[in-house]
């Protein structure tokens, strides 16, 4: 990738900024949320997901980040790097076998290239696809059309047809999550989705970096995400010209492109199959679970919407601001048990581990707090509720502390209700 983009666009980006993309599936895969990504998180994959819906969409390209958001808490450890991460990510999805012969990291730098308008090319980067089932095709370069040199990227995969991260890919993010200027889906008369995002690099707008994302999902599982910036590179460069190089519609036109379902095609699957993971809860939404437990005396002003059982949020207001308050649910986190809670942490009688912690959102927008009570019962199923002084992540503090008070945290957190019909 252009400048310090050399590297990987999947296996790097944080996920406060892009997602660190959440590891490459968010969703149960999360695409996209490296640098935030614990160590212990590492290991397993799977972890703690309050979906920031952003973080796929904007996230690193070519991460097909289905959950968007996550904060994986290790109230232990302070370091940045236990905290915001994206949940576990899915396998990689096995479609049809390849048809494709393998493609080299040259061809696939070339095919951008030549699919882009007239314009001098540098600092190109890549991989091909062929050999390793476990690595994804990506071309990057710092493009300039006479008007200012800019970052762009491919990155191209395979997902599950009709999947959780086929369907999160091609959805305009949550404002909630992801500030951007404008969002626009579509469905391509070959049944394929298609999204553009226009948004920026930093959901706190510290530079005027912005971002524009293109991402399409065919009917088959091929996807393609298409990345441009204002600056020669994501980060650390100035800003370069007023906006990307590419209008929303040559970004279609780029993302659209035949060439790349041959590059997809050329994916070998995954020999590896996914384990069974354990069923989520089937006794409603995580949102409608949430809002029953709320306290007496607070109003809800916006929710998330969908049917998800294991992620949800709600901003609340009990007349004196804003706070938006989280919640994820797993079935069975007792493989990184030992990860997520210090021995000195609470224990109930019945096995279930407590953790608690209070300070600054991992976001470091100035004021904002994050509190947070992560619970684990001894078969695994964990409960997490985070709440925020601010009406979004990205966002001034709207009061001094979160609605709720970490005790109304915590009866929430061990409510039963999360489990009934599990």
């Amino acid at each position: 990738m252009p400048v310090e983009q050399h590297s990987d666009p999947i296996e790097e980006h944080p996920f406060e900024e892009r997602l660190s993309t959440a590891l490459h599936q968010v969703g149960g895969t999360f695409h996209g949320d490296r640098a935030a990504l614990s160590a212990a998180g590492a290991a397993h994959g799977r972890r703690l997901r309050i979906r920031r819906r952003a973080a796929f969409v904007s996230g690193a390209a070519g991460v097909a980040l289905a959950g968007v958001g996550g904060v994986l808490v290790v109230p232990w450890d302070g370091s940045s790097a236990a905290r915001p991460s994206s949940v576990a990510a899915a396998p990689h999805a096995a479609t049809s076998s390849p048809s494709t012969a393998a493609v080299g990291e040259k061809e696939v730098i070339r095919t951008l290239e030549q699919l882009l308008p007239e314009g001098t090319f540098s600092n190109e980067d890549g991989r091909g696809a062929g050999q390793d089932p476990d690595t994804r095709p990506y071309a990057s370069v710092v493009y300039d059309d006479g008007k200012g040199p800019a970052a762009l990227s491919v990155s191209v995969d395979r997902v599950e047809p009709g999947g959780r991260q086929a369907r999160e890919l091609t959805q305009c993010p949550d404002r909630t999550f992801v500030p951007y200027d404008a969002c626009a889906t579509d469905r391509l008369p070959d049944g394929s989705a298609f999204m553009v995002l226009q948004g920026y690099e930093y959901p706190d707008r510290r530079v005027d970096t912005k971002l524009w994302t293109a991402n399409l999902v065919t009917p088959g599982g091929r996807s393609v995400s298409v990345r441009e910036w204002n600056a020669a590179a994501e980060k650390g460069a100035p800003v370069s010209r007023a906006e990307p190089p590419l209008s929303p519609a040559q970004l279609k036109h780029l993302t659209t492109a035949q060439e790349w379902r041959r590059i997809a095609d050329a994916i070998p699957d995954s020999p590896r199959k996914g384990a069974e993971q354990p069923s989520a809860p089937t006794g409603g939404t995580a949102a409608d679970t949430l809002s029953s437990l709320l306290p007496k005396g607070v109003e809800v002003v916006k929710k998330s919407g969908g049917d998800d059982p294991e992620y949800a949020y709600v901003v609340v207001d009990d007349g004196q601001g804003r706070s938006l308050v989280q919640v994820n649910v797993q079935p069975d986190m007792r493989d990184v048990a030992d990860d997520l809670f210090h021995p000195g942490d609470e224990s109930l009688a019945d096995g279930t581990r407590i953790a608690v912690q209070q300070g600054p959102d991992e976001k470091g927008v100035d004021g904002v707090l994050m509190w947070t009570v992560d619970t684990m019962r001894a078969d695994g199923k964990r409960v997490v509720i985070t709440a925020f002084n601010s009406a979004t992540q990205h966002s001034a503090a709207t009061r001094s502390t979160p609605a709720l008070t970490m005790q109304q945290m915590r009866e929430m957190a061990l409510s039963p209700k999360w489990w009934q019909g599990a």
